[in-house]
């Protein structure tokens, strides 16, 4: 697994049974709930991949307990880069904070960390090669504006990075916005909270509950 081998190498010093054993641990949650499709980005496929094997394995050998589920990646933004080295995917757990945005950022935290996004020197806003930093920017701003990268092209043509950045961080702002704040929103509603974590447990619960059940008896336990 890439991310194992990722993870294991910069962190040498704590490869711990929680990392060797998170994809499983993954396909269980994505098996147990019958899922057809599954959102993921484009790096975090080859899990996919193992929850799939998995289920068309069990499948073979016990007949058709899981559904098998398939990848849904969108067509931009599948594999969005880290905004400080655009060479390595963005990350939460990158040790420098200018590096991603987080969805509950404040407004002037993403205009920060836009702004503060490695380019190059070059000054045009285009996609292309060597231009890492821009595509990524380019991505996301495609992402959340639903422009093409010829739009983009076009819409800042005879504009610098100062501009596009400044786009691409209003864009993010305004996209994140509603998500903001509905989570102030619920955040102070504790009540209604707690009712609806304690709704989705049940069904999930219920969900899973047969799953296993059924899985279980297909491998011969004894159930009461």
């Amino acid at each position: 697994m890439t991310q194992f081998k990722d993870k294991s190498q910069s962190h040498a010093d704590n490869v711990n049974v929680g990392l060797f054993s998170y994809p499983v641990l993954m396909a269980a949650d994505i098996l147990l709930y019958q899922a057809d499709l599954v959102p993921v980005g484009a790096d975090q496929k080859q899990h996919l991949e193992i929850a799939r094997d998995i289920a068309s394995r069990f499948n073979g050998i016990y007949g058709k307990t899981f559904t098998i589920p398939d990848p849904y990646i969108g067509k931009q933004g599948a594999r969005v880069m880290s905004l400080q080295d655009p060479t390595k995917k963005m990350s939460k757990s990158d040790p420098n904070p200018k590096s991603y945005v987080s969805v509950f950022d404040a407004p002037e935290t993403i205009m920060k960390k836009i702004r503060s996004a490695v380019t190059d020197s070059e000054g045009g806003v285009y996609y292309g090669e060597g231009k890492e930093g821009i595509n990524n920017l380019m991505g996301i701003y495609s992402c959340v504006t639903g422009l093409t990268m010829e739009q983009i092209e076009n819409e800042f043509t005879g504009k610098g990075y100062g501009d596009f950045k400044n786009a691409v961080g209003e864009a993010v702002v305004e996209e994140l916005r509603p998500v903001r704040e509905k989570f102030d929103m619920y955040m102070k509603d504790q009540a209604y909270l707690k009712e609806m974590a304690a709704k989705g447990a049940a069904t999930a619960n219920r969900i899973a509950d047969r799953t296993l059940q059924k899985a279980m008896k297909k491998c011969g336990f004894v159930l009461p």
